[in-house]
């Protein structure tokens, strides 16, 4: 068995999404769990809201009435991963909490995919090319082809290439970063 920590979703109440995730981190402080409840997060967004005439920034609940908890697991022999039973108890018993999100309300992790799609952890990525340098797509419909990269994003983790198609025709793409690779 190896110890690893995987996201977990969690329902609560509307509107104690905050109140949750601070009770959950006052308890992991108290009875000293850091190593097995990580981290949690009340996912958020900043909008600007347009009243009359005037512009405001506000921060909105991305997921309203959901929090996200990164937690230990050990991962049995078959790869499943599960939660400590004291790890479980505090999340599930925190007032506001309604359940874990899975079948039946059992404690299902999310997958890597999950995670990097939802932008709860971010993949670093070393970006070796630049604006104007010929790139290979080794990803999507595009994959063999080469291009011009156009545009780099790194927040959005996009970058806009060129590609030279079928009949000679160009075409921009819209790629992620790790789905093209300088041509050395």
């Amino acid at each position: 068995m190896s110890v690893d920590s995987r996201w977990y979703v969690i329902h609560t109440y509307s509107g104690y999404e905050n109140k949750v995730a601070t009770n959950i981190e006052k308890v992991v402080e108290n009875r000293r769990m850091q190593d097995q409840i990580l981290e949690v997060r009340v996912p958020t967004e900043t909008v600007v809201e347009i009243v009359g005439d005037k512009k405001k920034e506000v921060e909105r609940k991305i997921f309203p009435c959901y929090v996200l908890v990164k937690v230990a697991v050990t991962l049995d022999k078959d790869d499943r991963p599960s939660m400590s039973d004291d790890a479980w108890f505090v999340i599930r018993n925190t007032r506001g909490v309604t359940g874990f999100v899975g079948p039946d309300s059992k404690a299902i992790p999310l997958s890597e995919d999950e995670v990097l799609k939802l932008g709860v952890e971010k993949r670093s990525i070393e970006v070796n090319y630049k604006v104007g340098d010929t790139v290979n797509i080794i990803d999507q419909i595009f994959e063999g082809f080469s291009g011009r990269v156009e545009e780099i994003d790194l927040e959005k983790n996009l970058v806009r290439v060129t590609v030279s198609a079928l009949f000679g025709k160009e075409t921009m793409v819209e790629l992620e970063l790790d789905q093209v690779e300088s041509i050395s």
